[in-house]
């Protein structure tokens, strides 16, 4: 697959936009303590519910330009009462894209997390690390099987976006760093570009931490790694900012930078 690099480019013309990930709800299978994977496709719990509901009204006022959801319900229930909310996603379209969907936690789906620490034990391993069987593998779902889906979601996103929307960038389609207020719109006011994405909690960890230590994404002041690599709370939002360019025919990052991570202010209030 064909990619990207990250480069400086203060001179060249660039398209900047705004990407806000977003976990889906709470389901019965999140409250219990259970692993959810890919196999079980369980709907929000009314909590869930609740939680999209209000991530909608936070999120009410901010422009978005495109929307990309995993399949599964659960993240497709979140979207839809997110852009309920939302004005400016009354003529958009729900993208649903397989890329977007949570890792396989093999025959430890549908079991409580004490158990599957059980089986690591018995298998001589202990839990972080301990890979159920048909599950992905730590390495494999750092390196390989969940990170090519991350990367190849990003292509995916930054071809169309780039495509749809060339002729909305700035003189320069360099965004400045502005001060983080707590606002819903930190990072994107004056933006015409905004992806909506809505996904799974491993999933994020994985996609985050990608972002970070392979594509060199900046992240705000004083900001804690563990805390950026940990797993986001029911409807958690992460906001990047990225600059594409554009070389022949083909779009290309040329810089990426973190607003805030793992936000859950609307479930606060």
């Amino acid at each position: 697959m064909r990619y990207y690099s990250v480069v400086n480019l203060q001179s060249m013309k660039a398209l900047t936009f705004g990407m806000t990930l977003v976990r889906h709800g709470e389901t019965q299978y999140n409250k219990e303590g259970l692993l959810q994977g890919q196999a079980i496709d369980s709907p929000l719990s009314d909590i869930g519910l609740q939680q999209a509901e209000a991530a909608g009204r936070y999120l009410k006022d901010v422009k978005f330009s495109n929307v990309f959801v995993s399949d599964m319900l659960r993240a497709k229930q979140t979207a839809e009462a997110i852009m309920k909310h939302n004005n400016s996603c009354s003529g958009l379209q729900m993208a649903c894209d397989p890329l977007l969907k949570e890792k396989s936690f093999g025959i430890a789906e549908g079991q409580r997390v004490r158990e599957v620490k059980e089986m690591a034990k018995a298998a001589g391993q202990s839990f972080p690390i301990f890979t159920p069987p048909n599950g992905e593998t730590q390495e494999q779902k750092l390196l390989k099987m969940v990170t090519e889906r991350v990367k190849e979601f990003l292509e995916k996103m930054l071809q169309q976006i780039g495509a749809e929307h060339w002729r909305d960038r700035g003189e320069d389609g360099i965004s400045e760093a502005s001060p983080v207020e707590g606002k819903a719109d930190d990072g994107v006011r004056g933006v015409p570009v905004h992806a909506l994405v809505v996904s799974h909690g491993a999933y994020m960890c994985v996609a985050v931490r990608f972002l970070v230590e392979e594509l060199h994404c900046s992240l705000p002041p004083g900001s804690d790694k563990a805390h950026l690599f940990s797993l986001s709370p029911n409807t958690g939002l992460c906001r990047f900012i990225l600059n594409m360019r554009k070389e022949d025919d083909r779009f290309k990052l040329s810089g990426i930078r973190c607003v805030f991570a793992h936000r859950g202010d609307h479930v606060k209030q």
